[in-house]
Order: structure tokens, then C-alpha cells, then sequence
């Protein structure tokens, strides 16, 4: 007799069900059970029926307890002729905000599906695509057991350059649409011939030449969305035009139904030159919000400020076009009205503008205190002055009160030269590490960052969250000097920190809990990643095992100042053992994804890896209409 199952491995959440199906030679069909580390019959999970012929499928409906278990078909008349399969069941509720919370660690520690042996050649690869309707800059978003015109879905959430906003299936191959929202239409808050903001416009029509044009072909939704579980809303930062005239540029803060697409909380709400920050010098004007001139880069952030929930959402430069300031609005996340404004360059003159809030698409951090994290780009600094004003803070990174008030910096020693030199602290997202036991003196919450600031190029700033330090290198808690300029954020698990800075591998920092310092691992990755780096993501269980490192090679990313225009490339590695590749898609062949985006992220959950493309059309440089692309990837049927 023989038996042999499929699918051979699978992901499911523990509200899904898993169809089975066995092959035997058995004419008695085969019996079905479950297995697992701490469970027994029932408890391990149940089947629609106990015994299925040849081909016949049976369902099986896992615990509630997220786990690895195993389901075993029996040969009914020979006992000792088995086959079984593994089905990791996980309670994740969903990936809702940029690289999974508002630490910004990157770690999903409830995934069960994907191990160090199974994500291999023969066994993991390319499942499905669904296409969009232009190219993808924001990370997917993914929500478990959503229900959807009457049915229940895992859906991953996409945002494109084209102001669109997709519902897609996330499991469904192939790809299948739940709803798509054009952020443009009346519905939406649009008007009649509206359209997102063709690459290259805004800086011409500031006299820049030639426009930056990085952003390729338009410019809609660029920042990654954040969702409040609570109330099953999506918040995305909308951007368009209106064309002829005046050429009216819209910004709008959208509150979405996740189960429709659909505004919610009477949205949108549109961000005018009705806010504003006031300087305290007297010969500059108060400072605006220019929706033309602002480019919201970075995801969007849901914090509490002790009553109400607040959504963050930052800003830098549209193409460089000047001026420009780093804006940070806090929004209420039940009304959308504006509740708190902050500017890091607010005494603005001819030559003091900038530091924009951009960290390569990372959003800010937020504490469970509700404090927001973020690093600056190049701008005035002026804290330190014995006179006022002392409120700019080019290059530094803040911590922000829930008001979004300044409460604490730190300002490398260098600001002065990375800002005449156009080398940004604030490159670089900033991480949230773990809250340390109390020992002695040393600090127990702590935060960590770094940029291309030129004379420490890759240097990451170990900072205390409690009192970072202010003005100086000296004041850091710790200095890691390794490697290039970064352009990237970490990821932070078991006690480990993983950077993926440009032209190195990625390198890995370890935290002694005990003495709150980080020492070098030794290996990294076998294969570096050049400009602009990558920012990994991990995958494991709650316990640490199968621990998974994935991370993105986007450097062909098409748009100006790429190499060429191809396909991104995503790679798996041990997390205890950066020196081990387990698994990589490729540029070519079945696996292949689709073309590089510039600063992507990827997202892992419930067994299975979702990357966002620009699609396969786009040619280097090309100001395109080429589709987008998501591609997932999982364990092979």
C-alpha cells in the first residue's frame, strides 16, 4: 500500500480551514489525524470526516492554539503504511502598520508555516501575482479573517502611485480583487479631473531644471498606510493635482473602511496652507503647509496621546524643490481634524529651510508611552544657541511628546558639514529597541539610528529614549561604526540587531541585556546589497525558533540614479547564522519578481512572503505607465 498527501506544507490562521487531500492504493481510503507538541485527538484539531477514499478532500479545522502540527493520512487496511504533512497555524492578527509595529523591529514572531528547512529550492517559491494599476512604494499591509461581501479573507492591503487603494485576496491563487477605491473620485473626496502628480511636475513648476523626478511615473500614494484594528480603518496620505490655471495640488488624509474601500469619519480631510507653525524670529513669516512642495515619504503612525487615538504622518520634499520643512501633523483618528502641528525648521529665511522627515519610507516610532521617534534631514540646527530661536533641528533625531513637542534630541557632532553636504542623518529610520530590566545605571530604554552622515558614514547612533543626549557624539550611549551610508531601517529580534547599510552585507549587532551595549556579530550575509541597502524583516516563532531573516536586493529600481531597471530579489537567510543562504528568487525564471521598487520592505505572514513591484513593464529611467505587481511567495502546493 502507499499514501501520499497534498499540499505538502501549508499556512493557515486559526480561523481558516485547510483542504486535504490523499492518494492511496488502499481501496479502504485512509483515516485522518492530527498531531502536536502539547495537544492530543481533538485538541489537536478536527476533520469534516475521519476516513476519505483516494482523492477525496477533507477539511480540517485547526485549534485555537497557534502551532506546529502535523496531519497524518493512514492507510485503513495497513496501519503501518502512513504519510503526513506539516501545517503551521498561527494567531498573528495582521501586519498593520510599517515593518510590523511602532517599534519598527520588522519581527513577526507568530509564524509556524515557514522554517529553515522548508523555505528551500523545491519547496518554497513563487505562488501567484496580482497585478495593480501602477507601481507600489508603500509596504502591503495584511489583516486575518476580514470579512468581505459576506465572506471571511486574509487580505493584503496595496496602495499605488495612481491614488488607488486595492483589498486583495491573500491566500487566493489565482490573485482575486476584493474591492479596489480610487482615492481621486468624488466619493473619495476628488474632483472632476484630478489626477495624481506626474513625475517631474512639481519641481518644474518651481523653476527647478531639470526636476528630480525620483518618483516615477506619478506620484499618488507614496507613504506606507497605518490601520487601527480597533475600528477596522485603513489611514492613507493621498496626492494629486488639478490641472489648468492655478494647477491646485490637493493633499488629503483618507479614514477607510477595510471591509469596502469606503470613507469613513466624514473623509477626507484636506491638509491646507490653513496650517500652520509659528517662528520666533521677526524677520520670517509663519510657516504653511504647502501640499505642492511637501512629499509624504514616510508611513503613517497611530499612536494614543492618553485620550484619543492620533495619526502621524510626516514629511519632507517634493524633488528637492525648494523650500521645504519637516513637517509632522497629528490628526484625530475619529474626527481627522488636525490636534497637534510640529515644524523642526519653523525660523525659516532665505537660506534656513529643510530637514525633511523622510528615513527612506520608514515610519516614525512610537513607545508605549505614546512619544513619536523620528530622524531629520538636512536643515538648520540651532538647539544649542545661548539665543533664541532654538528651535531648528536639521540632521538630529527627536523624541516627540504625544503633542509633538520636542521633550528630547540628539544631533551628531557633524551636523554642520552633513548638512552643507547634503548628507542626511535622517536617511535612516529609527528603531525602537526592547524596554531592559532596571541593572545599576544603565538605561532600559533605548533607541537606535543612523544615516549617511559623511564623516561617521555608516555610524548608528545606541541612544537612551530617557535623555538622548542632546548635541555631540559624546553624549551617545553607544557609537557602532561599520560599514556605508545608511538608507535603510534594522530589524531587532531575540536580542539582536540587523542593518542593512549600501555596498555591505547585512551585519548584525548582538544586545548585552545585562550592560544595555551592542557588540558585532561576526558574519554577515554571503551577499552584499548596494545602493540603497535593504531593510530585512524576520519571521519566527514566539520561542526564537525558525528564525528567518528575508530582505530585498531593489537596487535596479529603474527610476533616476538606478544602475538599470530589474527585477527586485528576495533572499532568506538562518537569523542565527547570517553566513547561511536558505533561499533566493532570482532575476530570471518562475521565481522572478517583478521590477524593483526603491526602499521596498517586505512582508511576512501566515506562511507566506508579499512584495511589492513596479511591475515587468518599465524600462530604466522611463517615466512609464506600466502596471504594478505584487508577487507571493510561500511553501509550493
Amino acid at each position: 500500500m502507499t499514501v501520499s498527501i497534498s499540499p505538502r506544507n501549508s499556512g493557515i490562521t486559526t480561523n481558516q480551514t485547510l483542504s486535504l487531500t490523499a492518494t492511496t492504493n488502499d481501496p479502504s481510503g485512509v483515516n485522518w489525524s492530527a498531531g502536536g507538541a502539547s495537544c492530543s485527538g481533538a485538541g489537536c484539531g478536527t476533520f469534516s470526516v475521519e476516513n476519505t477514499a483516494s482523492g477525496v478532500a477533507v477539511v480540517y479545522t485547526p485549534p485555537a492554539t497557534a502551532g506546529a502540527y502535523t496531519i497524518t493520512a493512514t492507510s485503513s487496511s495497513e496501519t503501518a503504511v502512513t504519510a503526513s504533512v506539516n501545517v503551521g497555524v498561527t494567531n498573528l492578527a495582521g501586519v498593520y502598520t510599517y515593518h510590523n509595529d511602532n517599534s519598527r523591529d520588522g519581527a513577526n514572531t507568530q509564524e509556524f508555516a515557514l522554517t529553515t528547512t522548508n523555505v528551500a529550492t523545491g519547496t518554497f517559491g513563487k505562488l501567484f501575482s496580482c497585478t495593480v494599476d501602477s507601481p507600489i512604494y508603500a509596504q502591503p499591509l495584511w489583516v486575518r479573517n476580514l470579512t468581505v461581501n459576506a465572506a471571511h479573507h486574509n487580505v493584503v492591503f496595496v496602495a499605488t502611485t495612481n491614488d488607488s487603494l486595492y483589498a486583495l485576496d491573500a491566500d487566493a491563487n489565482p490573485c482575486s480583487q476584493l474591492w479596489h477605491a480610487n482615492l481621486l473620485d468624488t466619493a473619495h473626496g476628488g474632483n472632476a479631473g484630478e489626477v495624481p502628480v506626474p513625475a517631474g511636475t512639481t519641481g518644474a513648476l518651481v523653476g527647478q531644471s531639470p526636476p528630480a523626478g525620483d518618483i516615477e511615473p506619478t506620484v499618488g500614494v507614496i507613504g506606507t498606510p497605518v490601520i487601527d484594528s480597533s475600528t477596522n480603518t485603513l489611514y492613507v496620505v493621498s496626492k494629486s493635482v488639478l490641472k489648468g490655471g492655478s494647477n491646485t495640488f490637493y493633499q488629503r488624509l483618507h479614514a477607510i473602511d477595510l471591509a469596502t474601500g469606503n470613507e469613513k469619519f466624514s473623509g477626507p480631510e484636506n491638509i491646507t496652507s490653513a496650517i500652520t507653525f509659528p517662528c520666533t524670529t521677526t524677520n520670517c513669516a509663519t510657516p504653511s503647509f504647502n501640499p505642492q512642495q511637501e512629499n509624504e515619504r514616510c508611513g503613517l503612525a497611530l499612536g494614543n496621546d492618553g485620550t484619543r487615538n492620533i495619526v502621524y504622518v510626516a514629511w519632507a520634499s517634493h524633488e528637492d524643490a525648494e523650500p521645504y520643512y519637516g513637517w509632522v501633523i497629528g490628526f484625530n483618528a475619529t474626527t481627522l481634524a488636525p490636534e497637534y502641528v510640529f515644524n523642526d525648521v519653523p525660523d525659516h529665511n532665505s537660506s534656513n529651510y529643510g530637514a525633511g522627515i523622510w528615513m527612506s519610507g520608514a515610519a516614525p516610532a512610537i513607545d508605549s508611552s505614546g512619544n513619536v521617534y523620528l530622524i531629520t534631514g538636512n536643515g538648520a540646527f540651532d538647539a544649542t544657541s545661548s539665543t533664541a530661536p532654538k528651535d531648528d533641528y536639521g540632521d538630529s533625531l527627536l523624541k516627540l511628546t504625544p503633542s509633538l513637542t520636542v521633550s528630547s534630541y540628539f544631533t551628531p557632532s557633524n551636523q554642520s558639514s552633513d548638512n552643507s553636504g547634503d548628507n542626511d542623518f535622517g536617511s535612516g529610520g529609527a528603531t525602537v529597541l526592547v524596554d531592559l530590566p532596571t541593572n545599576g545605571s544603565n538605561p532600559t530604554h533605548l533607541i537606535i539610528g543612523g544615516g549617511k552622515n559623511a564623516a561617521n558614514k555608516g555610524n548608528l547612533y545606541v541612544l537612551n529614549r530617557d535623555s538622548m543626549g542632546g548635541s555631540g557624539d559624546s553624549n551617545a550611549w553607544q557609537q557602532l561604526s561599520q560599514g556605508d551610508s545608511i538608507f535603510s531601517s534594522g530589524a531587532f529580534w531575540n536580542n539582536t540587531y540587523y542593518l542593512g547599510e549600501t555596498y555591505e552585507s547585512i551585519l548584525a549587532w548582538s544586545l548585552n541585556t545585562s550592560t544595555a551595549k551592542m557588540t558585532a556579530v561576526a558574519t554577515g550575509t554571503p551577499n552584499t546589497f548596494v545602493f540603497p541597502g535593504t531593510t530585512p524583516s524576520i519571521s519566527s516563532t514566539p520561542t526564537f525558533t525558525n528564525g528567518i531573516l528575508w530582505a530585498l536586493d531593489t537596487s535596479n529600481y529603474c527610476t533616476k540614479g538606478s544602475p538599470g531597471c530589474g527585477s527586485a530579489v528576495l533572499y532568506a537567510y538562518k537569523a542565527t547564522s547570517l553566513g547561511t543562504e536558505l533561499w533566493s528568487s532570482g532575476t530570471s525564471g518562475a521565481n522572478a519578481a517583478g521590477n524593483a521598487m526603491k526602499f521596498m520592505v517586505p512582508t511576512v505572514a501566515n506562511g507566506k512572503v508579499y512584495v511589492a513591484t513596479r511591475g515587468t513593464g518599465s524600462s530604466a529611467g522611463a517615466t512609464d505607465t506600466t502596471v504594478g505587481e505584487v508577487d507571493v511567495y510561500g511553501l509550493l502546493p
